[in-house]
C-alpha cells in the first residue's frame, strides 16, 4: 500500500525525478572529449550532439508520455518512461561507435521525458497560480545540487572506470527513483478526471491548447530561454578548454556557475507569492538580457577571449536569470491548461525544447572556439524571450476547456 508523503518528502521526490534530466546532462560534460576519442567522431556528427540530440529526443518523448499521462495517470506514464529511460541507457553503455552513442542518448531523451512531464502534471493536479510557482521554484533549488555535484563525481567516476560507467549510474538512479515512487507517492490523477487516449480527441484538445495565444508565445519563450543554458552546456567542455586551457578543474567553474541558478530559484520560492511569477519573470528576462549584452560586449573588446572572472560574473548572472526564469515561466503557461495538464506540459515541454534544440545546434554550428556564440546567444535569448513574454501577458488567460 502506498504512505502518502508530507509536503517536504513530496518535493524532494518531485525535485529527484526532475534532475534526472538534468544529471543526464551534466554528468557526461566531463567525458565528452573521452567519448570522442574512444569511439570517434565522423562529421557532421560531434559530441556537441551526444547533449543537444538527448535534448531532441526529449521532443518526442514528451508529446507521447504526456497524454498518457492524462489517460492512465501519472505514476503510470512516469515508469514508463523510467523503463525507455534504462533502454537507452543500455544502448549508449554498449555503444562502439558515437552513431549509437547518440541512438542510446535519443532514446535516452524520449523516456526522461516521462520523469519530468508527469512531475509537472503531479503539481499542476495538487497545487494552482504563484503556489504552484513557489513549488515549483522550492523544486528547482533542491535540484540544483546536480550540475554543482554531478560532474565533480563523474568526473572521478570517469577516471577509475571510464565514461561507460556513468551509464551505469544513469541505470541504479532510474531503478531508486522508480522504487521511490511506487512505495511513496499515491496518484495524483483520479480516474474520474482521465481523458481517454483517443487520436482524435487528443488532436482537438492539442489545436485547442495551441490556438491559445498565450500559451504559445509563453512555449516560445521558454524555448529560447532553455535555448540560451543548451549553448552553454553543450559547448561548455570545449570552451573552458580552448580557451582557458581548463580540463581537470571544470567542474569546479562548472559547479560556482550552477550556484546561480540555485540561489536564484531559492530567492524567488520566497519572493513570487509576494510579487508574482509575472513580475519576477520580467525581472528575468531583463538580467538574462543585460548578462547577454555584458559578456557579448566583452567578447568583442578581448576578441573572444575575455579574462575568466569577467566570464564567471557574466555567466553567473546570466544563469541566476535563468534561475528565476524556469519555475515562473512553467508556472505561467500551466496555468492556462485547466484539464488538460498531461497533454498541456507535453506541448509546452516538447515546444520549448524543440525551440531549445534549433537554437543550441544552429549557434553551436558556429562555435569558433571562442566566448562570441556563448555571449551572443545569451543576449539573443534574453531580448527575444522578453518581448514574447510581454506579448503574451497581453493575451486571453482563460483555462483551455478540455474535450472528453
Amino acid at each position: 500500500m502506498t504512505v502518502s508523503p508530507g509536503f517536504r518528502e513530496r518535493i524532494a521526490l518531485y525535485a529527484c525525478l526532475t534532475s534526472l534530466t538534468s544529471i543526464s546532462i551534466d554528468a557526461l560534460l566531463p567525458g565528452l572529449r573521452q567519448i570522442g576519442a574512444d569511439v570517434g567522431a565522423a562529421p557532421p556528427l560531434s559530441t556537441q550532439h551526444v547533449i543537444s540530440l538527448f535534448i531532441f529526443g526529449m521532443v518526442f518523448g514528451e508529446l507521447l508520455l504526456g497524454p498518457l499521462s492524462d489517460a492512465l495517470g501519472r505514476k503510470k506514464a512516469l515508469l514508463l518512461g523510467l523503463c525507455i529511460y534504462a533502454l537507452g541507457t543500455v544502448i549508449a553503455m554498449r555503444a562502439t561507435s558515437l552513431e549509437m552513442v547518440i541512438l542510446g542518448r535519443f532514446v535516452q531523451g524520449i523516456g526522461v521525458s516521462g520523469p519530468k512531464i508527469a512531475t509537472r502534471a503531479m503539481i499542476r493536479d495538487q497545487f494552482e497560480g504563484d503556489a504552484m510557482a513557489r513549488v515549483m521554484s522550492l523544486m528547482f533549488t533542491l535540484f540544483i545540487l546536480v550540475p554543482m555535484l554531478a560532474p565533480a563525481l563523474a568526473q572521478g567516476i570517469i577516471a577509475l572506470s571510464g565514461w561507460r560507467s556513468v551509464f551505469a549510474v544513469y541505470l541504479a538512479v532510474a531503478g531508486l527513483l522508480g522504487l521511490w515512487l511506487v512505495t511513496r507517492q499515491p496518484e495524483t490523477l483520479p480516474p474520474a478526471r482521465r481523458i481517454p487516449l483517443r487520436p482524435r480527441l487528443l488532436l482537438s484538445n492539442g489545436r485547442r491548447i495551441l490556438s491559445n495565444r498565450r500559451v504559445v508565445l509563453l512555449i516560445s519563450a521558454t524555448g529560447l530561454v532553455f535555448g540560451a543554458q543548451l549553448v552553454y552546456l553543450s559547448t561548455a567542455a570545449d570552451l573552458f578548454f580552448d580557451v582557458y586551457g581548463i580540463a581537470d578543474t571544470f567542474p569546479l567553474y562548472f559547479a560556482g556557475l550552477a550556484t546561480g541558478i540555485g540561489l536564484a530559484s531559492f530567492l524567488n520560492a520566497k519572493l513570487v507569492e509576494q510579487f508574482g511569477a509575472q513580475t519576477m519573470a520580467r525581472f528575468g528576462f531583463c538580467g538574462l538580457a543585460g548578462a547577454g549584452l555584458m559578456m557579448l560586449a566583452a567578447s568583442g573588446y578581448w576578441n573572444g577571449r575575455p579574462p575568466l572572472p569577467v566570464l564567471m560574473i557574466t555567466a553567473f548572472s546570466a544563469f541566476f536569470a535563468i534561475g528565476v526564469l524556469f519555475g515562473n515561466l512553467n508556472a505561467m503557461a500551466m496555468r492556462s491548461l485547466g484539464d488538460v495538464a498531461g497533454l498541456g506540459a507535453s506541448l509546452i515541454a516538447s515546444g520549448s525544447s524543440l525551440i531549445a534544440t534549433l537554437f543550441a545546434v544552429a549557434l553551436g554550428a558556429f562555435y569558433d572556439g571562442t566566448t562570441l556564440i556563448l555571449a551572443a546567444g545569451v543576449f539573443a535569448a534574453g531580448i527575444g524571450a522578453l518581448a514574447l513574454c510581454e506579448l503574451a501577458v497581453r493575451a486571453d488567460a482563460t483555462p483551455v476547456v478540455a474535450l472528453r
